[in-house]
């Protein structure tokens, strides 16, 4: 699966490892950026991840800041994502499940990288179940 990514500085570091977790499962890991440690506006590298989403370049998304707010809130601006801020692998799970999301937000504060790995794990192998949630994220898609 192609995958974007993208951090600010607050999220690099699980940013990175998430990277070779992924390329370790086989997924091709497309990094929008941050590179460095230096200060930075996650719009700036959070937005072209979500983009790359919506319009098919890389099937999910995963992104990462200090909290996963902010990234969370920038993508969700883009129209066709749908993306959840998860800080445990339930909820990677259900918002999968239930809400077909297909981009996740971090918080390097609040997730280790073994909780992390966990959450992409859910993220990357649950279905989407359909039924009454298909009307659900239909209604959440709709202009």
């Amino acid at each position: 699966m192609r995958i974007s990514l993208a951090s600010d500085h607050g999220g690099l570091e699980l940013k990175k490892q998430i990277a070779d977790y992924l390329k370790e499962l086989g997924h091709t890991a497309v990094d929008y950026g941050t590179y460095s440690k230096e200060r930075c506006d996650y719009p700036d590298f959070a937005r072209p991840a979500a983009l790359a989403v919506a319009n098919g370049e890389c099937e999910r998304a995963i992104l990462v800041c200090t909290t996963g707010i902010g990234v969370s809130m920038v993508a969700n601006k883009v129209k066709g994502v749908r993306c959840a801020l998860c800080v445990n692998p339930d909820m990677a799970k259900m918002t999968r499940a239930h809400n077909n999301a297909n981009i996740i937000a971090l918080g390097q504060k609040y997730v280790d990288i073994d909780t992390a790995k966990q959450i992409v794990d859910n993220f990357l192998n649950t279905p989407f179940e359909g039924g009454v949630h298909a009307t659900r994220v239909d209604k959440i898609d709709k202009d």
